[in-house]
């Protein structure tokens, strides 16, 4: 593959991943909270992204059955008929039908993500990782923005049917490079997998020395600014923003921090290493949240809001490359899938305890205690991570290019 190719095709991939994901994490939650649902119960939506933390359970079967353009396909095509399928959903009966659908909306994307992230291993050499995870943390970022800014404010200006025939439009532009992948030969094995063998396979990819300890760190990582991030649109709306202001914050400013910084972020990544992008972009991305702590204070009124906005988007997404670069280089090209996934995983459970847990401190205490719990807890989660590896506390694979540029 060319790497313009390889370019485009995982650019489509991983917007086509962060767009629903970006609306059932962004949008979703407002559009509750408009309706009257307490914090916590809006927490309690985080059940339905159970499929993303379940995928490790199902990629040892998408390492080694078939190719992964006959797992995408299938998968980019369901994902649009999901849309439109949800389109017709009547919310006069209420939020089930819609969260069941957005359930079943999450399982199809949760697979798609394994033979991605499998896909993305696979092709991407050692030097390509940093800039390449660049341009996938952005074309991530800009999906999930898109369903969370952009689809926000077309829901505001029509409805919900029109919302999410935009939603299937967009993802079916996704499917357009995946029918040109040519995907590099597998290894040939010296025996068939057995079923049970795949079945478990996920538990055999944990007992490489490390790897159970590196999920964990990654956990710690990004624990702290997801308590933050998943209180940010109920506290602007609570704040007295209007749907249209959070969609223009999220959306068009949101959106080209979020391209800066995964510019800068796979720059930096690639010039500087592992390590340092790690260390840097954590403790900046853990300064972003000082903006919303301070708007929780009642300081600075509307301009920490922007701040906020601009800084999380720009910070996150360095900091995101650097963390995705880092699960890259810690998985095994012949187990692609199932390790990236398995660290992939450990985020999604993390986020959902961290929602979880800011959701209960904000209902009790309100959301400025919660913004300075979390601001403290990222940062720790940052200097933690960086400083085990340090002591070899991953896979050993990550030493070679830990230190180095």
């Amino acid at each position: 593959m060319t790497r313009r190719h390889k370019i485009l095709l995982l650019t489509a991939l991983y917007v086509a991943q962060g767009l629903p994901y970006g609306f059932f994490t962004q949008a979703l939650p407002v559009l509750l909270r408009d309706a009257g649902l307490s914090l916590k119960a809006i927490s309690a939506t985080s059940l339905l992204f159970l499929p993303w933390a379940l995928k490790f359970l199902w990629a040892p079967f998408v390492d080694h059955w078939g190719t992964r353009r006959q797992w995408l396909l299938p998968l980019q095509a369901s994902a649009v008929a999901g849309a439109l399928v949800l389109s017709q959903v009547d919310l006069g009966h209420g939020y089930v039908l819609v969260l069941a659908a957005a359930f079943a909306f999450n399982l199809i994307a949760a697979c798609q993500d394994v033979a991605t992230d499998g896909l993305a291993v696979r092709i991407l050499d050692t030097r390509e990782r940093g800039l390449a995870n660049g341009i996938q943390v952005g074309a991530y970022r800009i999906g999930m923005i898109l369903g969370g800014g952009l689809l926000l404010w077309i829901f505001a200006r029509t409805d919900w049917q029109t919302m999410f025939a935009c939603m299937a439009a967009l993802l079916a532009l996704t499917v357009l490079p995946v029918l040109a992948l040519r995907e590099p030969p597998r290894e040939p094995r010296a025996e068939p997998v057995a079923l049970r063998q795949l079945a478990l396979g996920w538990q055999a990819r944990l007992r490489v020395p490390g790897m159970l300890g590196l999920v964990l760190l990654v956990c710690f990582y990004k624990f702290g600014d997801s308590m933050v991030a998943s209180l940010v649109g109920p506290f602007m709306r609570d704040s007295g923003l209007t749907k249209e202001m959070i969609a223009l914050m999220k959306g068009t400013v949101g959106s080209l921090s979020s391209l800066a910084g995964a510019a800068l972020g796979g720059w930096y990544a690639f010039r500087a290493g592992r390590r340092n992008a790690l260390l840097v972009c954590g403790l900046l991305q853990s300064a972003s949240l000082l903006f919303y702590v301070a708007a929780a204070f009642g300081v600075g009124g509307i301009a920490m809001f922007w701040g906020g906005t601009i800084a999380e988007h720009l910070f996150g997404g360095m900091a995101t490359v650097a963390l995705f670069t880092l699960m890259m280089d810690a998985s095994d090209p012949r187990h692609a899938g199932t390790d990236y996934t398995l660290l992939a995983c450990a985020i999604v459970v993390a986020m959902g305890l961290a929602n979880f847990t800011g959701a209960t401190i904000a209902d009790a205490a309100g959301y400025a205690p919660t913004f300075v719990v979390g601001f403290v807890a990222s940062i720790a989660g940052c200097l933690h991570l960086v400083r085990r590896i340090d002591a070899r506390g991953g896979p050993e694979r990550l030493q070679p290019v830990w230190q180095g540029a």
